[in-house]
């Protein structure tokens, strides 16, 4: 039980850094609410689980060649712009008193996941953490504890998605229309920062 927590907390600290997709939720939260903010963070958790599937059946090469790292430098560059430009652009439109979003939920879930998977930093990220720790979990103990194990970081991940869903939906209720604003403007702006670097990634990769 005590190897099972320490892969929970495990999960929580890799899902914990803030990124875009940290950013996302924040502001999906604050605009749209839980159910919003919370199916950007399982959009990302499924990227998540496609990367650990990668790593764990050993399809690593593939995504270590330089025209793949381009591409998705590239197309995390266009990901994060686009979602970074639609923040602030509907950054007026955050209301204090709880709306129903007119955008579907559905929208939400694929931010998240294509945000997630475009995400060249989240592939290196598995690459490197859940392949080490796949490496030496394989060594100690047989498959049926390294699928528990590998679920446990899971939990972990899924853990943080509710906990980011339920505080970026709650400061709605505390905080004023203006600051409700600012917050969904650097929201925005972080989104168009990191997509920026990813587009200096894919142009040094491409003219290197």
């Amino acid at each position: 039980m005590n190897v099972f927590i320490s892969y929970i907390l495990l999960g929580l600290s890799l899902a914990a850094p803030i990124g875009p997709v940290n950013a996302a939720q924040i502001d999906r939260g604050i605009r749209s609410g839980f159910m919003h903010s919370w199916l950007v963070g399982v959009g990302a958790v499924v990227a998540d689980g496609i990367y650990m599937l990668i790593v764990y059946i050993g399809v690593v090469k593939f995504l270590q060649t330089e025209f793949m790292q381009t591409f998705l430098w590239l197309f995390g560059f266009f990901v994060l712009i686009y979602t970074g430009v639609e923040t602030i652009m509907n950054a007026g439109k955050v209301h204090l008193e709880y709306a129903r979003s007119k955008e579907p939920l559905y929208k939400s879930f694929f931010t998240g996941f294509f945000m997630s998977i475009s995400n060249p930093l989240t592939i290196l990220f598995w690459l490197g953490i859940y392949g080490s720790v796949l490496a030496k979990t394989a060594a100690t103990y047989e498959t049926p504890q390294l699928v528990l194990y590998s679920s446990a970081i899971f939990i972990g991940l899924l853990i943080w998605d509710i906990t980011m869903a339920s505080v970026a939906s709650s400061f709605r209720n505390y905080l004023t229309s203006r600051l409700l604003v600012t917050i969904s403007l650097f929201s925005g702006a972080s989104l168009i920062g990191f997509g920026i670097y990813f587009g200096i990634q894919a142009f040094q990769n491409l003219f290197s």
